[in-house]
């Protein structure tokens, strides 16, 4: 089997990863809840410490899926009825962090587990992988494309959330939780800072490309996959708005 062959299915998986988290990313920017994404992810990063701790990796996205809708409600209902709601969402950041750290503390592996959650390595997905996600992102997007503009109020946010904790629950246990917050932020954060193309193309395109360079430079120099994709994407997202920067002080 050629290195092409072998890792090309991880290419495509990273490329889905940022077509369907930039278009929750670029939303979750203009709404001004940066950390929610890291708190559903958090949270239902919970449920796969359950599974793995007391049943034998048993249900794992059942219980994942779980706690992300049970986060995902709760923050669309604190949005609407908590003061300070960014804060609010960092104290559910912290109960999902410290909740993982207690029940891993028993695991023999359990820093290893607390790793993977937090940035796996997908250099080596499988074609099956591949599937899965497609099966789940392919729905999310069309809701988010065609039924949720022609939403109002609170079914607004309720469709918003739980699509936002679908994806975090397949994404979650394929990349980690660090990697899925880079993935929504970085890249609609260089979409939205920009003014010549639409946020969700550019934030499309970047990402893409800042995924690849990870991928390759992951592959080459050994490097963890996880970190890798959150550095590049995270340099190269504050790159772009430090020349964005730069570029509108010269014109005024």
């Amino acid at each position: 089997m050629s290195i092409i062959e072998l890792i090309w299915p991880a290419f495509v998986l990273a490329l889905l990863l940022v077509y369907i988290h930039a278009i929750f990313g670029v939303e979750i920017i203009k709404r001004g809840v940066i950390f929610t994404d890291l708190a559903i992810g958090q949270i239902a990063a919970v449920g796969m410490a359950l599974s793995v701790s007391f049943l034998d990796g048993s249900y794992q996205s059942v219980l994942t899926l779980l706690f992300a809708v049970l986060a995902a409600i709760t923050i669309a209902w604190a949005t609407k009825k908590v003061q300070n709601v960014e804060a609010f969402i960092g104290l559910l950041y912290a109960l999902g962090i410290s909740s993982i750290m207690l029940v891993l503390a028993k695991s023999s592996e359990g820093m290893e587990l607390f790793s993977k959650l937090s940035a796996a390595d997908i250099l080596f997905t499988s074609v099956d992988d591949i599937y899965k996600a497609l099966a789940i992102y392919i729905p999310i997007s069309l809701v988010m494309f065609f039924i949720y503009p022609k939403t109002k109020g609170v079914i607004k946010e309720l469709t918003f959330f739980i699509m936002l904790a679908f994806t975090v629950t397949s994404s979650v246990q394929s990349a980690g939780v660090l990697v899925v917050f880079a993935l929504l932020i970085a890249p609609a954060y260089a979409g939205i800072v920009q003014s010549r193309f639409k946020p969700l193309s550019f934030a499309w395109v970047f990402g893409s490309l800042s995924i690849i360079v990870a991928l390759i430079a992951s592959y080459n120099f050994d490097l963890p996959t996880g970190y890798s994709i959150i550095f590049i994407t995270v340099i190269s997202s504050i790159i772009a708005v430090v020349v964005n920067v730069k570029a509108k002080d010269k014109t005024t």
